[in-house]
């Protein structure tokens, strides 16, 4: 089978859609977050998503096989807060390791049905690596800017357990994403190298950031080059932005990064931007024309959707992608 490299070099990868946009449609309660297992426990579950991969997991595999039905690539597991630091809020952070082994072996077992299905389009798993609920760079507390609510050194140790977990859960990829604050990213990516050096293995990275407003800046204050070069130390194998923005406005900060960059580039905007109720209305037909001008331009090697996009919408970039040819600045090794 072509490793992701060599398919990146030949044509455009779609990454799956949003997770949390499918379960809200499952209407699940207190008690189907709970299950059988965490009925007593004391903390209110509901809102939980990671946990649902333990209580719900054929949800969760449904969620993902109807991703890959649509066409994408490459899935992500459902791990996005599965680090001790989120976790904390439910007082589950004694089951970081077995929330993301057990989501990464659901999005394997189901990648894995796809690719014997048909082994010209392999589908690749991606461990979600999220922000977590703090930040390094900045005080949580205007009255007192020097306070940290979390070290440099805490967010390593969260996020070397959730990547050794997903690693041992069978990932092909490592995705630190919705980058927020550089410096938890740096964190995370600081834990990727040393268990890669300890295990003495190669694991391609993806590294996504997200502009969180119309001044192009990420929370932290780095604009698309800051925030590029603040990353460029380690050897990726693509950097990219997602969420926050739709696709339209999400362009000009992938032409800076595609111009100053031989990483791959990957953009998994938010289907449009939230309306009023805080819900995404941007049709998959919609979204896909934004993002037809990505491949006009030759900007990127990914594209997928964040929050409010659904297996509609990553079939609409499927279709498209066909009649383009990759962005040609793409490391080889």
């Amino acid at each position: 089978m072509k490793d992701i490299l060599e398919i990146l070099q030949e044509r455009i990868l779609v990454l799956d859609g949003a997770m949390g946009t499918m379960l809200q449609r499952y209407g699940f309660t207190e008690d189907d977050f709970r299950g059988e297992r965490f009925k007593d426990w004391p903390q209110p579950l509901q809102g939980n998503n990671d946990l649902l991969s333990l209580t719900q997991p054929e949800a969760i595999a449904t969620v993902h096989a109807k991703y890959l039905e649509a066409g994408a690539d490459i899935i992500e597991t459902n791990t996005f807060s599965a680090t001790t630091i989120a976790m904390a809020d439910y007082k589950m952070e004694e089951l970081v390791y077995e929330l993301n082994f057990e989501s990464a072996k659901i999005a394997k077992r189901v990648a894995d049905e796809y690719t014997a299905k048909n082994p010209n389009k392999p589908r690749f798993v991606v461990g979600s690596i999220g922000p977590t609920n703090k930040t390094a760079s900045m005080s949580p507390d205007v009255n007192d800017p020097g306070y940290r609510a979390i070290s440099f050194d805490e967010l390593r140790i969260a996020y070397r357990q959730q990547v050794e977990a997903l690693l041992d859960g069978g990932v092909d990829l490592l995705l630190v994403e919705t980058i927020f604050d550089t410096l938890n990213a740096k964190a995370a990516l600081f834990a990727i190298e040393e268990v890669k050096e300890e295990r003495n293995i190669e694991v391609p990275i993806m590294v996504s950031g997200t502009i969180t407003d119309a001044s192009g800046r990420t929370l932290s204050g780095q604009n698309a080059e800051a925030f590029l070069i603040s990353i460029s130390h380690i050897p990726i194998l693509s950097v990219g932005f997602n969420c926050a923005l739709g696709a339209s406005q999400l362009l000009p900060h992938l032409e800076v990064l595609s111009s100053r960059t031989d990483f791959a580039i990957s953009a998994h905007p938010n289907a449009g931007l939230p309306n009023a109720f805080g819900e995404y209305d941007e049709t998959p037909e919609q979204m896909a024309l934004q993002i037809k001008e990505y491949l006009e331009k030759g900007l990127v090697n990914i594209v997928g959707g964040c929050c409010g996009t659904t297996p509609e919408h990553i079939k609409a970039m499927v279709e498209l992608v066909k009649d383009y040819k990759p962005r040609k600045s793409v490391i080889t090794a």
